[in-house]
């Protein structure tokens, strides 16, 4: 098969992204996709840029763009009700490995690598994507239209541990945990 038939067949796959829906509102009061949020995370990462030059901005947005490839079969667990955080991964290792396969060889064990280098956390770049993507769904939880019983004492623990050893980080964590104390006081 064609190199660029393969390519398609896994943006084709990866569509289904796009169907998965996460427990975060919009705005406007419907489920986010992990599509959408994908896209912010992305998108974050790329107005922050400026702030961390040191990081390979190359690796962080593919990063962003990859870390959540493996909802593609299972859908979406909510950190709230993963009671087996090794089932969760196992899964989603399986998944990447099934959307990789559609890709040529090298290109999808480049993306296996990122993926891999974002879930083991170890690098300066996956330290910083982990920390963001927990900040974009803070920031949509405090942006959602969310249900009246809606548990904003949630967000003030959520992925804490990855916004201590950097400064720009804890600010951007003290922000976000005074924007849900306010969330949660109305």
């Amino acid at each position: 098969m064609e190199k660029l038939e393969r390519y398609l067949q896994f943006i084709r796959e990866a569509e289904r992204l796009k169907d998965v829906l996460r427990t975060a509102h919009t705005s406007a009061g419907r489920h986010e996709s992990t599509a959408e949020h994908t896209w912010r995370l992305a998108l974050l990462a790329a107005v922050l840029t400026d702030e961390k030059p040191q990081l390979d901005m190359q690796r962080v947005l593919l990063m962003c763009l990859v870390h959540d490839l493996g909802e593609a079969y299972d859908g979406d667990i909510p950190a709230v009700a993963q009671a087996a955080p090794g089932a969760k991964a196992a899964s989603e290792r399986a998944a990447i490995e099934r959307l990789t396969q559609l890709l040529p060889e090298e290109s999808g064990r480049k993306l296996r690598k990122i993926w891999e280098e974002y879930e083991a956390c170890a690098t300066p770049e996956a330290r910083w994507v982990k920390a963001l993507d927990k900040a974009e769904t803070i920031i949509q939880h405090n942006q959602g239209a969310n249900p009246a019983d809606f548990d904003y004492g949630f967000n003030l623990t959520y992925g804490a541990e990855y916004f201590r050893d950097d400064e720009l980080l804890r600010r951007l964590r003290r922000l976000l945990d005074e924007a849900t104390r306010q969330h949660a006081e109305r």
